[in-house]
Parts: structure tokens; C-alpha cells; sequence
């Protein structure tokens, strides 16, 4: 998993703000240097779609932002790729602050660099499944044979080989999704933005797709930016989660943390009905160490606690926790991770 600590982000976002209404927009636009932004708004007709939002995402990580219905998450996404421009704020691509970057500039990149995925598809409805997705490599001016080759390239990527010459109305809303999924990765983006793509599909077409978008990233190691609502969603897909509410981010991190250390009753709220089991991992709560106990069995960091204690019985009182090389990196004494999920209850803070 990719750790934001330790690499440049690939995507930065610091002091972002985003309101809504002329008024408000005026007076982001003419405050003073020293003057607060929620000083400036006071009296306008301001509805915040993003308030003060600080985040950094590692090139190679999926990183989810997740809330309600107006909470402020796809405006934040949105703001990213400039779909929105910022009230105020910055916007980080690597070293360029693309919040003041100039809309042909901005085009080139969101052509070259940016792949988007969106709830409704967008197909072009007269055209084909491979009309679809090499349109946006059409757009930016490439040869029509290498844009037919690589529509091909993707249309095998996302498993629809052979329905390349259907149009979106003979195809299934899970295929639609696909060719979707296609178009945006068409391009080769670097950071790819997915705002709630599964959303309009029936549960079984969305946990098949959310398991190919896995197997796609493990693949290809872009980073991604997704958009849900779905809390359960977010912990089968996220190195990292984001939770925002009325436009702020609540609380941000791994989904072991909110789990263990929700911020609030907001954020319990949103982790109360996923199984501690499933999510948290041997490496969540194991005690660091280097040594070996001996006789005790060595399991993967990685491994869920539910399938640790599938695979253990009563007789093994110790787990040696071993990382991706092998080494012993901490111990779990059995009983105690039984405790610790028990007492991991939605509104425990400590």
C-alpha cells in the first residue's frame, strides 16, 4: 500500500474552498490577504460545497472520499480535475497548482493526464463500445489506426471482448460501466477520478465490478481518486479514506483507524455496520517485534483477523506476523485480537 508520508503526492489539495451563489464567489474573489475566508463569506448567500479540505494522495494509491448526499465529495473531485474551479485554494498535479493554471493548459492535461469515470456512464448513445473509447484519443488528434488498436486494448481490458460493434442501448448497464471504464483509461492516465461509478448498479454487477477495478489497479498502479457513499464500499477498495461532512473532511485515514479511533459520532455512524473481522488486518494489531516465537505459526500481516481465527484453534495462544519478504515484523497473542474486536465497538475513541 502506498504511504502518503513517505513519497511526494502525486495529488495535493491544501486550503481548498468551493461556495456557491455570485455574491459569495465575489467575495472570495476580492477578500483581502489577511482576511478569513469564513470572515469574507458573512452576510452573502454562500452554500459551501468545500470547506478548507487538506489532503495529499501517493502516486499508486486508491484513495476513497466518502459522505452523504451534499456532503461536499464530488465537489471536491471535481475541483481537482477543474471541472470546478476553486473559490480558493490550491491544487497540486505533481509541481503544477493547476487552480491557477489557464483552461487550455488545463485541457491538455485533463486529455493527457486525467482519466474520468462518472454514475452515468456518458457514452455517446450513436456510437459503439469502440467509437466510445477511442473518442478521446480522436479529441487529442491521434491517428485513427492507433486509436482503433488501443480501443481494442481496452475493450479486451475490461473482459467485452467481441461486443465492440454494440451501441450503449443493446448493452447491459454493468457492460455500459465497462466501456466507461474503457474510455478513461484509454488515454493512459496518471490519476484516474471515479465518482461513485458503481452506484446505479444492482449489488451483485457493483461487487463484480469493484473486485475487476482491484485486479485493474493491481495491474496498472494508478492513482486514484473515488467517490462513494458507501462506507462498505470504501473499505473493500481503499488504502485510505476520507470522510467529509457539510463540505469539511471529519476524519481521514486507514479503515482500521476509523474503525478503531472514530472522530466522532458522525463517523461511527458511518463504520457501526461493517464486520471488525473482515477489515481489520493481523498487521492493525499486532505487537511489534523482530523475534520469532518459537513454535508459534507465522501468518501474513495482510490476513484478516476472521481468517486468522479460521485457521487457528484454540490450542495456538501466539501468531508470529510475518511482511511481504517473509520477515517476523510483530506478534498477536490470540485471545487479546479477540478482545481488541470486541471492545472496537462504534463510538469508542481511545
Amino acid at each position: 500500500m502506498p504511504e502518503a508520508s513517505r513519497t511526494e503526492p502525486k495529488i495535493r489539495c491544501h486550503g481548498l474552498w468551493k461556495v456557491f451563489g455570485d455574491a459569495a464567489e465575489t467575495a472570495c474573489a476580492r477578500r483581502g490577504g489577511g482576511t478569513a475566508i469564513e470572515e469574507a463569506l458573512a452576510g452573502t448567500d454562500a452554500i459551501i460545497g468545500a470547506s478548507d479540505v487538506n489532503l495529499e494522495i501517493a502516486p499508486g494509491e486508491l484513495f476513497v472520499i466518502m459522505g452523504l448526499s451534499g456532503s461536499g465529495k464530488s465537489t471536491v473531485l471535481r475541483c481537482i480535475a477543474q471541472l470546478q474551479r476553486p473559490s480558493a485554494g490550491e491544487v497540486w498535479l505533481d509541481d503544477a497548482n493547476l487552480a491557477s493554471m489557464p483552461e487550455a493548459q488545463l485541457m491538455d492535461i485533463r486529455r493527457h493526464r486525467m482519466g474520468m469515470v462518472f454514475q452515468n456512464f456518458g457514452l455517446v448513445p450513436h456510437f459503439t463500445a469502440l467509437q466510445n473509447i477511442a473518442f478521446p484519443l480522436k479529441v487529442r488528434g491521434e491517428p485513427a489506426e492507433q486509436c482503433a488498436a488501443k480501443a481494442n486494448e481496452m475493450l479486451d481490458l475490461v473482459g467485452l471482448n467481441g461486443r465492440g460493434d454494440a451501441y450503449p442501448s443493446e448493452l447491459s448497464g454493468g457492460q455500459q460501466q465497462r466501456v466507461g471504464i474503457a474510455r478513461s483509461l484509454a488515454v493512459d492516465p496518471e490519476v484516474w477520478l471515479l465518482d461513485e461509478p458503481f452506484s446505479a448498479l444492482d449489488p451483485l454487477i457493483r461487487k463484480q465490478l469493484q473486485d475487476e477495478l482491484l485486479e485493474l489497479q493491481a495491474r496498472l498502479q494508478k492513482t486514484i481518486l473515488f467517490v462513494t457513499h458507501d462506507f462498505s464500499e470504501a473499505v473493500r477498495l481503499a488504502d485510505r479514506i476520507a470522510i467529509m461532512r457539510d463540505g469539511r473532511i471529519i476524519q481521514q485515514g486507514r479503515a482500521a483507524e476509523l474503525l478503531m479511533n472514530p472522530a466522532d459520532d458522525y463517523v461511527s455512524r458511518f463504520v457501526g455496520d461493517v464486520s471488525r473481522l473482515q477489515v481489520l488486518k493481523l498487521g492493525d494489531i499486532m505487537q511489534p517485534s523482530g523475534r520469532a516465537v518459537s513454535g508459534a505459526p507465522k501468518m501474513p500481516a495482510s490476513l484478516s483477523i476472521e481468517d486468522m481465527l479460521l485457521t487457528t484453534g484454540g490450542d495456538v495462544s501466539t501468531i508470529n506476523v510475518i511482511d511481504s519478504n517473509g520477515r517476523v515484523t510483530g506478534r498477536i497473542d490470540r485471545a487479546q485480537a479477540i478482545e481488541t474486536v470486541r471492545n472496537a465497538t462504534p463510538g469508542q475513541t481511545g
